[in-house]
């Protein structure tokens, strides 16, 4: 395990010098001027000159990455043209909101999934459960994101279609809505905070449903035909307890490296929810930098995504290992 971490350790370091050589480029050959960004679109030229000084612009290319590894290396991520704030201070700013929106829709997903897998093998006759999974998950995001604030928000009015909290955020130490209200044992807070989640959790949710349910299901058939399976079943063990305690662990393995996939997809998929549900998070603060050139906040936060995507690697190649002894790393 130690000899795995320190493998992956250094490739993790080497891939992030990579994404920094190529978001550094990115930032050189894209025509858009930071100084001129900065300044304003009436500042005199020579005004922006001296700030493309002031900024380093001018300095050779080498000079430049130099100091963009360097500010990295510190966390300083540059200045949003848009805000005007350090990119670093607006992502813990956003991020909360984008963590706190993945993990329910994960937690929803993995629910649905595993219920889409199980139920055929203990109550039997789930064909149209499956079905309508499968036919909901197979609608684009942008889709199903309109279609759910559509029903539930604007024609039922069960759920609110935008925003976290009815009257801002809770104000809490974590960011986190649902941890804050309880924190302050606000049972009004923590329950709006719920009803404003559901509907663009489960809109993320039907995707990681359906395709680690499937995984999962094909997983599940293989395993339930195996000697030991049978062996379990002659001694008593209700079918539940079969599937559960000795069919599950073992069709395990597949459905984490779908899990490991769908989570990566998930950070292309918040930009679109975050943006229909008007969601202050990640998603949204990217869409917006987009409209306005700012380049720096774009970056920054592809960075930032970066770095989530291929720790995500690494967690589910050891979670592999826990569920799977088979499997070495």
């Amino acid at each position: 395990m130690l000899a795995y971490l320190v493998r992956r350790i250094l490739g993790l370091a080497a891939a992030l010098l990579a994404m920094s050589f190529t978001v550094f480029c990115l930032q050189s050959i894209i025509p858009a001027d930071p100084a001129r960004a900065i300044a304003g679109p009436l500042t005199p030229l020579s005004n922006v000159q001296e700030l493309r000084q002031q900024l380093g612009l001018d300095d050779p290319v080498i000079v430049q990455y130099g100091r963009f590894l360097s500010r990295l290396a510190q966390g300083d991520l540059a200045i949003s043209v848009r805000t005007r704030q350090p990119v670093a201070a607006d992502i813990r700013q956003y991020l909360p909101a984008s963590l706190e929106l993945s993990l329910a829709a994960l937690c929803i997903g993995l629910l649905l999934a595993a219920i889409l897998a199980i139920s055929p093998h203990i109550v039997g006759g789930a064909g149209g459960l499956r079905l309508l999974f499968i036919a909901a998950g197979s609608v684009p995001i942008f889709m199903s994101a309109l279609l759910i604030v559509y029903v539930f928000w604007f024609r039922l009015g069960w759920l609110p279609g935008s925003g976290r909290m009815s009257d801002g955020d809770v104000g809490g130490p974590t960011g986190f809505n649902l941890i804050d209200a309880l924190i302050d044992r606000r049972g009004d807070l923590g329950l709006d905070a719920i009803r404003h989640l559901l509907l663009p959790a489960c809109c993320l949710a039907l995707p990681i449903a359906v395709s680690v349910g499937r995984s999962l299901t094909s997983a599940l058939h293989d395993v339930m035909q195996h000697a030991y399976i049978a062996t379990a079943r002659g001694k008593g063990l209700r079918e539940a307890t079969v599937v559960l305690r000795h069919g599950l662990r073992n069709a395990a393995s597949p459905a984490l490296a779908m899990i490991g996939l769908q989570i990566r997809l998930l950070f292309g998929n918040l930009l679109i929810v975050e943006l229909v549900f008007g969601w202050p998070g990640l998603g949204l603060y990217i869409v917006q930098s987009l409209a306005s050139a700012d380049l720096p906040a774009v970056l920054g936060v592809t960075m930032v995504l970066g770095t989530f995507y291929i720790l995500v690697g690494i967690v589910v190649e050891i979670l592999q290992t826990l569920a799977d002894p088979r499997i070495e790393l």
